[in-house]
């Protein structure tokens, strides 16, 4: 569902806000152009006024969007709308805003706003990327199972290695115990994010019972199998639960990112305004 309405915004009424974009900033790539100030080009010109007044009008009034966004969580035409508007004329606002510049930058407010700008904006492709890419990435690696069902297909699989390595030894048993009480799924953020174990006590379980399986009595050879079997099944299945940690690890960094950024570029933009129109 929120995959089809970002895949949808993107085309909204026929790239309504697209054009709208490019009109804007085709203007002001035009208006930058024949504009002719006194020295070299700046934010206090009348120009760079402009377009400054209307970078912040465009960055106050795309910020809203969250807000609006859960307003009309329902109104999924009117969602699409705003969602297309956001993408589009966030990324006018790089030119727009950059011409506003004068592409004098420095260690100061102005730049800072301006560099904040250019995270939110990134962080926000990032996101609309995220929608419309890993909810069909995550449905592909876990198989249509939900992230608790395959944790209580692997606590399945746990109980079964168990029951099958009964007869088969002490040191497999040994091996069995490790997979079953070691194995973690998740795990600190860079864990996570990667979403690979490289020393998963199952995975090192398979390997082990592989080269110990010679030793096993032939009337055994069938508990081995079984065992070998299920192990195989636990690994594939940890793959899985792994990729969708990461994928949710990777959604939540964009929006422990994206949000408080937003805010932060609200109050740089602030800074920015008061001290231009106080101090300089």
């Amino acid at each position: 569902m929120q995959t089809d309405i970002h895949e949808a915004a993107l085309v909204y009424r026929g790239f309504r806000y697209l054009k709208l974009a490019v009109l804007m900033v085709v203007a002001a790539v035009v208006a930058y152009v024949m504009h002719a100030p006194m020295g070299s080009p700046n934010g206090g010109t009348w120009l760079g006024y402009t377009l400054g007044g209307a970078g912040a009008l465009l960055i106050v009034w795309l910020a809203y969007f969250g807000i609006r966004k859960r307003r009309y969580q329902s109104g999924r035409g009117l969602l699409r709308g705003w969602l297309s508007a956001h993408v589009y004329l966030g990324l006018a606002l790089i030119i727009i805003v950059t011409l506003h510049t004068g592409f004098q930058f420095g260690w100061n407010v102005h730049t800072l706003a301006y560099a904040l700008m250019i995270l939110v904006i990134a962080s926000g492709i990032f996101g609309i990327y995220a929608y419309a890419r890993y909810p069909s990435l995550a449905s592909e690696s876990s198989g249509g199972m939900r992230f608790d069902e395959m944790l209580l297909a692997i606590a399945e699989i746990d109980r079964e290695c168990r029951q099958a390595s009964l007869k088969l030894g002490q040191e497999i048993n040994q091996e069995v115990l490790r997979s079953c009480q070691q194995t973690r799924v998740g795990g600190p953020a860079y864990r996570q994010l990667s979403g690979t174990e490289p020393d998963c006590p199952t995975t090192r379980a398979l390997g082990n019972v592989r080269g110990l399986a010679a030793q096993v009595p032939a009337e055994d050879a069938g508990d081995v199998r079984k065992l070998l079997t299920l192990l195989a099944k636990k690994v594939e299945l940890l793959a899985r639960a792994r990729a969708l940690v990461q994928f949710r690890a990777l959604w939540n960094i964009w929006l422990y990112a994206h949000i408080p950024l937003s805010f932060a570029l609200l109050a740089a933009l602030l800074a920015h305004i008061v001290s231009v129109f106080f101090y300089w």
